[in-house]
């Protein structure tokens, strides 16, 4: 397939870190049914929701009662929800919750869809921050996933998760695994890092010839002083372009096609993938 149409929604917290997980939980799909049907009704072929979707980003609490908000994949309501809507559209759907592998072990993960509605599989963020206000290890598993390729009705399609993005060794493990399009679900605010948003993924889209999508959620989320999620979450194409941009503030479906051409023709000019040379880089992981 030469062109594809896909879609990536931002949005602020629904209800408040107060409630119950699954009332919040009920509050934010509901808030993003109405965007899906749109991205449906505009020929979405593929779409992505921000880190931990259905929640807060409760990771500054360090509060038990969040485990609460963890469900299975794939037979979690969540998950199971998306798979109907994914086949009501003909539309591959990835769906980063929050995930329980079982009693005392929960992962940052997203689950991929096929258009079908056939659950394919998921990918578990591999790298957890543990810094004031991102206390991720208090709630997350490290994932061990392989570097998963999605071969969808679509395209073929890899996830890496927020702080993942900080990591250049799983952007190139999952484009050579074959991954095209690439899509980076966070949780980011202003301070530190914002300055790297709109830096490392270009970067990293242009190093291996790939599309990414990158998604950010927006607002505060009190009673957490973390900062404010300035949303812009936005499509880089495989030159490194930002190619189209949410707003900093706006609960938003941004669609962009993306030409797949753009693919070979970077990779077939640039010929990083040829030039390569991972005979001497060996000492890169053994060093501590």
């Amino acid at each position: 397939m030469t062109k594809i149409k896909s879609g990536i929604i931002q949005m602020g917290l629904k209800g408040d870190t107060g409630m119950h997980p699954d009332q919040i939980r009920d509050l934010m799909l509901d808030a993003h049914l109405p965007l899906i049907d749109k991205a449906g009704a505009e020929g979405v072929q593929i779409l992505c929701f921000q880190e931990v979707f259905t929640q807060p980003y409760f990771c500054p609490s360090q509060d038990s009662r969040w485990y609460a908000a963890a469900e299975a994949i794939p037979d979690g309501h969540t998950t199971q929800l998306m798979q109907q809507y994914a086949k009501r559209y003909n539309m591959v759907i990835v769906v980063p919750i929050y995930e329980e592998a079982m009693p005392g072990v929960y992962y940052n993960t997203a689950a991929v869809i096929d258009a079908d509605g056939t659950y394919m599989g998921k990918y578990r963020k591999t790298h957890i921050p543990q810094v004031a206000g991102f206390w991720e290890k208090f709630f997350f598993k490290p994932g061990a996933s392989n570097w998963p390729v999605f071969d969808t009705a679509y395209g073929k399609i890899g996830v890496y998760i927020c702080y993942d993005r900080h990591f250049p060794e799983g952007w190139r493990a999952l484009a050579l695994n074959g991954a095209e399009i690439i899509y980076n679900p966070s949780a980011t605010v202003a301070g530190l890092s914002k300055y790297l948003w709109e830096l490392e993924q270009p970067a990293s889209a242009a190093a291996n010839g790939v599309y990414i999508a990158a998604i950010n959620r927006i607002g505060m989320e009190a009673p957490w002083n973390i900062g404010e999620f300035y949303g812009s979450s936005y499509f880089v194409n495989p030159r490194g372009q930002i190619v189209a941009q949410a707003s900093p503030d706006q609960d938003e479906l941004l669609i962009h096609e993306l030409d797949m051409a753009t693919v070979r023709e970077v990779r077939d000019n640039w010929q990083f993938f040829r030039d390569r040379r991972p005979d001497t880089y060996t000492p890169l992981t053994e060093l501590n």
